[in-house]
């Protein structure tokens, strides 16, 4: 999976998949077993919508993980005053590793991906919130164990 810009892009294999993974990184980690799958690399994270939880499960997931994480605000990207998301994309594939965006255009996050040579996380468009609805997924089947005869519904960021 090269980007995670909506979950309807993911086949029901891939979502057990990323669920698996972490189940087993979260057990691990409760159980103080270190782990560096993402040593030497670096997150950018774009919040043109602020959060308090996105921001530190990312530093902190980024930081568990080996990684590290650099928190970009409107104020520190040209983006939002005339610079073309296609030039963004470009100049920041060549310093990051991946891009999470938290913004409120879904197209924004698709350009990004489009334009950008780096894997692109989508953190939250007004269209969609896959990686909240991937931890609600990891939430539920921890308490119900399986997805069986549940019926789900995404209200949106708003409510």
């Amino acid at each position: 999976m090269k980007h995670l810009l909506k979950l309807q892009d993911l086949d029901k294999n891939e979502i057990l998949d990323i669920l698996n993974l972490a189940d087993q990184l979260k057990y691990e980690n409760h159980n103080s077993i270190e782990h560096h799958l993402l040593k030497g690399k670096t997150l950018g994270m774009i919040f043109q919508k602020s959060s308090t939880r996105t921001r530190v499960s990312f530093e902190t997931g980024m930081y568990q993980l080996g990684g590290q994480a650099l928190f970009l605000s409107n104020r520190d990207l040209q983006i939002g005053r005339g610079e073309p998301v296609e030039d963004t994309a470009r100049v920041l594939s060549r310093y990051l590793d991946g891009i999470m965006i938290r913004t409120f255009e879904q197209k924004e996050v698709e350009d990004l991906a489009e334009y950008g040579s780096i894997p692109i996380i989508n953190g939250l468009t007004d269209y969609c919130h896959p990686c909240q609805v991937l931890a609600d997924l990891m939430t539920i089947r921890e308490y119900k164990n399986s997805f069986d005869g549940l019926k789900f519904c995404f209200i949106g960021d708003g409510n």
